[in-house]
């Protein structure tokens, strides 16, 4: 059953938007960097969401979740603590942990290896300071992928704060960060610890992380950029459950049955060491042209001991982006143009043992996979008297990968995908001041991954096909006065040779091109500026309502002598709503009030098994103390607060209907900030 609790509040608060307004900037006047292409949000092409800090604030200390789920198109799923995965218009079809199909970058930095694979969890919550989300095929700048690009940006200002929380759970964060301008340097260091018991059983998480940057601004012309980012994650796995399972003890581990060995006995989980560290620099040649160039390396020492078996991964990746760029102010006309290339080398040495208890036993199969992956662009921004804007642009995609079995015989062979040429083009018109309607077409595709091509069941699948379709949108933004902006996008997805996940019964997965999927779907948001109603008692308010309204279907999908066409797309919600209220009282005591409701989903292909909808609740309370130069926030997290049973992440296409990955019951995280 639904509960409409924010309705009496929005109502009541609507009756007084007309009454009390405050001066700040309009929404719509928000710029956004698109990969240093920057742009007011009014004016831009492209299906964007702009994170902001109000909304990161809505994280617990180990995830990203809340703020993601704000977001319509947006899906961050939680299978277990330290175990995530984001879906922009359905993606998770493929993603039975981590992030694939979404482009990930930090700062100037590219967090996606060169198969496509990002170790999103990884990263805290608290290092960043805003995300800019894109929806939908950006190949002309970021790549071959079908699901979109994600940028996340760290600290630009100065700032000294430290933060401790405990939470239910057994959970402790401990956070430091010192962001400082010295002379032409800005610094920034970033330390993280968090640890959870978490609420089932084989499901603890331990997370450390450093980050160091510096941006140099070694003359009037140049910036380099230089970060380095080492983190240690470990996090236990609990495994899938059958609805029977969880309806016993929600909080269990997948237990044992006659031919496997449950999760607690075999110590499942995954032990990920990644360090990455990069340079960039940005020079101005002259008024018109720039050039920009980066180069980058990561290490990743990965350990996986499941049911079947104990995985080690070893990992190294090489990265370079440059481009030269071009730009020119006219009488009304701004023109930019930008030719570039990007680039990866991503090599794996994976080696599978049987897992006893926890430990290495007997060798199974030992590989190597390395993949190579790149994209030359040339893209074209172009503004006519601040009213027309169009962004067009063209990319020249590669993909490759060879593979050699060492133990226990050896057995070699390489892939080539077709070079991909998969153009872009966007068109915004600014009616008035804040009204802008635009358009857009591009082609997206996207190969399969390390953890795809060599998946669990350690057998290399060559005949997986990239997933490739056209996407077809429209939008809308209109800004109300200096009060309420009202965003809405429709768009049409054709995909062909969708890749979806399967398991076989020993719970390994494999992958699978499904035909062809049409995704269509509508993306509302409707958010407001903070009013200041002057008040002593009632002094601040402000909203933000999103949604996302799909129809996504397999058009031609048959498997073996089983047609699905016309099914629902396997593990995408026809409905999700999302709500934030945010209060202020006594102008000192924030209330933040957010809802999630999430439709139905069809756990498995044939639509035989179906989620349960759910609405979940959270609030925040955040109340700051000054003590001359020191200001101390204090916060109150409540998640779950109407103590639901749901689930954040399910195994879609499980074998033995091992659907299910029960979320926690209410749970806090109690905290304080410290701001020097």
């Amino acid at each position: 059953m639904i509960k409409l609790y924010t309705l009496p509040l929005f109502l009541y608060a609507s009756l007084l938007f007309s009454q009390r307004k405050d001066s700040v900037a309009l929404i719509s006047e928000v710029r956004i960097d698109t990969y240093k292409k920057p742009t007011a949000f009014i004016n831009s092409t492209k299906s964007v969401s702009v994170v902001s800090e109000d909304l990161l604030r809505q994280n617990t200390p180990e995830r990203m979740l809340e703020s993601i789920n704000q977001t319509a198109g947006a899906r961050m799923e939680e299978r277990s603590p330290g175990s995530y995965r984001i879906s922009l218009r359905g993606s998770t079809l493929r993603s039975p942990f981590g992030v694939r199909n979404v482009k990930v970058y930090l700062d100037d930095f590219i967090l996606s290896d060169a198969s496509g694979n990002t170790y999103f969890n990884s990263i805290s919550p608290q290092l960043i300071d805003r995300m800019e989300i894109y929806k939908g095929p950006e190949s002309g700048d970021y790549g071959a992928v079908t699901g979109g690009t994600i940028l996340l940006k760290t600290k630009n200002s100065e700032q000294l704060s430290s933060n401790l929380s405990i939470g239910s759970y057994g959970t402790f964060n401990q956070n430091f960060n010192l962001s400082k301008q010295i002379g032409k340097h800005f610094f920034e260091i970033f330390q993280n610890y968090y640890q959870t018991d978490s609420y089932r059983e084989q499901s603890k998480v331990l997370r450390k992380q450093i980050f160091v940057k510096d941006n140099f601004q070694y003359s009037e012309k140049g910036m380099l950029k230089g970060m380095l980012m080492y983190s240690d994650l470990n996090y236990q796995t609990p495994g899938g459950l059958t609805l029977e399972q969880m309806n016993i003890n929600r909080k269990q581990a997948r237990p044992a049955t006659a031919s496997a060995p449950g999760a607690n006995e075999q110590d499942a989980g995954i032990r990920n060491k990644m360090i990455l560290a990069g340079l960039s620099n940005e020079y101005q040649l002259n008024p018109n042209f720039s050039h920009f160039i980066l180069v980058q390396g990561s290490y990743v020492d990965f350990e996986n001991p499941f049911i079947t078996n104990f995985e080690n991964r070893f990992e190294n990746n090489l990265a370079l982006r440059t481009h030269f760029n071009f730009e020119k102010v006219m009488h009304h006309i701004s023109l930019a143009y930008r030719i570039g290339f990007e680039g990866g080398i991503n090599t794996m040495i994976i080696k599978n043992y049987d897992n006893n208890k926890g430990i290495e036993g007997n060798p199974q199969n030992f590989d190597r996979l390395k993949n190579a992956s790149g994209f030359y662009f040339l893209s074209q921004k172009l503004n006519v008297n601040e009213k027309l804007f169009t962004d067009i642009s063209i990319s020249l995609n590669s993909n490759s990968y060879d593979w050699e079995r060492t133990y226990p015989e050896i057995q070699t062979g390489k892939v080539n995908f077709k070079n991909q040429w998969l153009p872009n083009f966007g068109v915004t018109y600014l009616l008035g001041k804040g009204f802008s309607v635009r358009g857009k077409i591009g082609k997206g595709n996207s190969a399969p991954t390390n953890e795809e091509i060599r998946s669990s069941n350690q057998e290399f699948n060559t005949n997986l096909s990239p997933e490739y379709g056209w996407n077809k949108e429209a939008g809308i933004r209109k800004q109300f006065g200096n009060s309420i902006f009202i965003e809405g996008s429709y768009f049409d997805f054709r995909m062909k040779d969708a890749i979806v996940r399967r398991q076989n019964e020993g719970g390994q997965e494999y992958f699978v091109n499904s035909g062809e999927t049409v995704q269509k779907g509508l993306e509302l948001l409707l958010e407001s500026k903070n009013f200041n109603f002057k008040n002593d008692f009632f002094s601040y308010f402000k909203f933000r309502f999103s949604g996302s309204f799909y129809q996504f279907k397999f058009k031609d999908y048959r498997q073996n002598e089983n047609d699905f066409s016309g099914n629902d797309l396997t593990g995408v919600p026809r409905t999700a709503i999302s709500s934030l209220l945010s209060f202020t009282f006594f102008k000192k005591l924030n209330i933040d009030y957010s809802h999630f409701y999430t439709s139905k989903i069809p756990l498995n292909d044939s639509n035989s098994v179906w989620s349960e909808p759910n609405l979940i609740g959270n609030v925040q309370f955040r109340f700051p103390l000054d003590f001359e130069k020191t200001r101390v926030n204090l916060y109150l997290q409540i998640q779950n607060l109407y103590n639901e049973d749901y689930v954040l992440g399910f195994d879609i296409n499980a074998f033995g209907n091992r659907y299910y990955n029960p979320a926690a019951k209410r749970n806090f995280v109690l905290g304080m900030q410290v701001q020097f």
